[in-house]
């Protein structure tokens, strides 16, 4: 089956197209010169929002580029040039760029609506695939998109040259993102609903446990009162502090069952006895996910929250990960 699947008319057809269009990208890459700079340049200069513009397959592109620029760091918006001349344009105000997609580069919905947003005091990037098109002359900068052909066996329907400026989009989007320094943490702030914003804007207070649900005995306790405290906090473990609430100890229900396996007598003993000392702590300011990084490395599932002064101030374990959705 396999042979057969390998030699059929529709994954010939299929590598084909790939192979075209991993080859306009490809070209493209070796093509991009300083007009992409001065594109970068001019989007940076402008104190106002970027506004992507496309009619049909391009339309479809400038809203994926605009969502890609908006979610790295350049605000950007898509407008449909065909709302625009009913309205929309006034979206667009004499401080943003106006990037226009057009293969053919003679839009006329785009044409239409490129000298209204010049005479604002906008400036427009052009990207088509034509260098000598009437939305080329147009632009204040213009990146060629260009493809030898398209991957539709008729040469008609949009698909390498989709690919190109959907790529050279990205491209634009990433080159904005390093010039602006914007970070992973800025980054998960406008994805707060996904994993990285929890992991990235999660931090320990936010999943600790506090006040009363902290397991905590002093170091004069009896082991059985520490065993009770154990099982009333519910995280596997109890702090041992002192008066001032300093982090002298940490006993778990690991530490129980290894005291069995070692049959010592833990009768008339105190938890101060047999704590184990100078546990791992975290703080609250620090980030969730260092705690989780923290467990994994030491291989503990239980960690004290302290203050700078070192005193108790919550606790968490894996599960309240878990259940905050950091791992």
């Amino acid at each position: 089956m396999n042979q057969t699947q390998s030699s059929s008319p529709a994954l010939t057809l299929a590598r084909q197209v790939l192979r075209i269009e991993a080859n306009a990208v490809s070209a493209l890459a070796e093509r991009i010169d300083g007009s992409f700079d001065a594109a970068v340049a001019l989007i940076l200069s402008r104190r106002g929002r970027v506004i992507v513009s496309g009619i049909g397959k391009s339309g479809h592109i400038g809203r994926k580029i605009a969502s890609t620029l908006a979610s790295t760091g350049t605000p950007a918006y898509f407008v449909h040039p065909a709302e625009a001349i009913h309205g929309d344009l006034g979206m667009i105000t004499r401080d943003d760029a106006l990037i226009a997609l057009s293969n053919s580069g003679e839009a006329s919905e785009l044409l239409t609506i490129v000298p209204i947003v010049k005479r604002e005091g906008a400036k427009l990037i052009a990207i088509t695939g034509n260098a000598a098109s009437s939305l080329a002359r147009e632009a204040d900068v213009h990146l060629d998109a260009g493809v030898a052909q398209e991957a539709c066996p008729l040469n008609l329907a949009p698909t390498a040259s989709t690919t190109a400026a959907l790529a050279l989009g990205d491209a634009l989007a990433v080159a904005l993102l390093d010039a602006r320094g914007f970070s992973a943490t800025d980054f998960a702030r406008s994805h707060p609903g996904g994993s990285l914003g929890r992991r990235l804007l999660t931090h320990v207070r936010d999943v600790m446990r506090a006040g009363e649900d902290v397991p905590a005995v002093v170091p004069e306790a009896s082991v059985a009162d520490a065993i009770l405290e154990i099982s009333r906090g519910g995280i596997g473990m109890t702090v041992i502090v002192s008066p001032q609430r300093q982090v002298l100890g940490i006993f778990t229900d690991g530490d129980l069952r290894r005291a069995f396996a070692q049959n010592i007598d833990l009768r008339g003993l105190t938890i101060g006895e047999v704590m184990g000392a100078r546990p791992r702590c975290i703080g609250p300011d620090k980030l969730a996910v260092e705690a989780v990084e923290m467990m994994e490395q030491f291989k503990i599932n239980q960690v004290p929250v302290v203050d700078d002064a070192g005193a108790l101030i919550g606790a968490l374990n894996m599960h309240d990960l878990f259940k905050a959705k950091v791992i």
